[in-house]
């Protein structure tokens, strides 16, 4: 069973792509780390919320602990972008947090832990064209725990949106154009503000008003 089932405390073969060393110098590196890398959290996941369930696995009883916990943000916004480092004093806490904390859920999501070489200044940022993750950058789904649809679909349903305002705009003020509601009219005729307009009267209202003057006086004698 023991080469059927993989160890849960086991680095994945990720090999970052800025990291300048060959992976038999990553593999000696990660034997003794005592860094997580954590993926697929929720934007909206806090730093303390991180601490509370990583703290689990700490020992300080052997002198260990939580040194720091790094949160990954946009490279733009500044904001938080789905994932975080958290550094053990010790590999051994940092194997525990592998084995016990990844796989789980967190803000409803399930969170991924492996060994990290080790945080260097400006690793927090986000690596996408967008400002974000990568990952974010292509997703077709829409995920409200990370920022609702993909960076570039987001992208693509602006620039139709734009697109449609234009063709609106034109079809406004090119030939043909559908007319306004009415304002136009009543700015040009409500010359007098505060009064109503009232229609003159023609030849066919003075004949019919004879007419109903004559009926009513053969009809009463007055």
């Amino acid at each position: 069973m023991a080469h059927v089932v993989s160890s849960l405390d086991q680095p994945s073969n990720y090999k970052d792509s800025q990291t300048r060393v060959d992976r038999q110098r990553q593999n000696d590196l990660l034997a003794k780390s005592t860094t997580l890398y954590i993926g697929n959290l929720s934007f909206y996941t806090t730093e303390e919320q991180i601490y509370e369930l990583f703290t689990k696995c700490a020992s300080p009883e052997d002198g260990g602990g939580i040194k720091r916990i790094i949160m990954g943000l946009d490279r733009n916004t500044r904001t938080p972008c789905g994932f975080c480092f958290v550094e053990y004093y010790t590999h051994t806490e940092a194997l525990a947090s592998m084995r016990y904390v990844s796989g789980t859920k967190l803000d409803e999501r399930i969170i991924r832990c492996d060994l990290d070489l080790g945080y260097k200044e400006g690793r927090q940022f986000g690596r996408g064209k967008s400002g974000g993750q990568v990952r974010d950058e292509h997703r077709q789904d829409y995920d409200p725990g990370r920022g609702g649809w993909g960076a570039q679909a987001q992208r693509l349903e602006i620039e139709r949106r734009r697109e449609v305002e234009e063709r609106y705009a034109d079809a406004q003020d090119g030939p043909g154009a559908v007319a306004g509601g009415g304002e136009d009219w009543k700015q040009e005729h409500n010359t007098s503000p505060g009064k109503t307009l009232k229609r003159g009267r023609s030849p066919e209202d003075d004949d019919n008003e004879r007419s109903v003057s004559k009926a009513t006086f053969l009809a009463t004698g007055f």
